[in-house]
């Protein structure tokens, strides 16, 4: 019950209006999964222990004991993890997670592992088409005939 309705939030996250985007810069200080990062934001100051718990918007990467799951976390940990990003914030999810574009410098991050095949594109129509053409070029789990998307892999999976 407890992973339908995440799917459910995830869904409503996807087509919710955003509230006015938030941007911060900090550390990325602990790489989750695929598609979820720990962040502390510069503004906390160095001596707080608070952070964000951030999920990465218009992406869903494979679980991490799911197919090209541990390739997703590595990638995504190559382009932020110890690294100075800005965050722009999108919306909070139902466990109170920040979703957010992760912008790395000239990297755009959610968009990059689409690219590299390394993510499920939103609906949206510009991440689509990077999905498509991640998806003709068989790259990272297009490889596969017919790869499980993560939200049918959790259903199937859930405990």
């Amino acid at each position: 019950m407890r992973r339908l309705l995440g799917i459910l939030c995830l869904l409503l996250v996807t087509i919710a209006p955003a509230r006015a985007a938030d941007t911060m810069s900090g550390i990325v200080f602990v790489v989750i999964d695929g598609d979820t990062v720990l962040f502390k934001p510069d503004s906390y100051g160095a001596a707080s222990r608070a952070f964000l718990k951030l999920r990465l918007a218009n992406i869903d990467a494979p679980e991490k004991d799911q197919p090209y799951g541990e390739a997703a976390t590595r990638a995504l940990s190559a382009l932020v993890l110890n690294q100075r990003v800005d965050v722009t914030t999108v919306a909070t999810d139902f466990y109170g997670r920040t979703i957010a574009q992760i912008q790395a410098g000239d990297v755009q991050v959610n968009t990059e592992l689409v690219r590299r095949g390394l993510a499920w594109a939103s609906r949206k129509a510009a991440m689509k088409k990077i999905q498509r053409d991640a998806q003709q070029a068989a790259r990272g789990l297009w490889r596969e005939a017919a790869p499980m998307p993560p939200w049918v892999w959790r259903r199937e999976h859930a405990n």
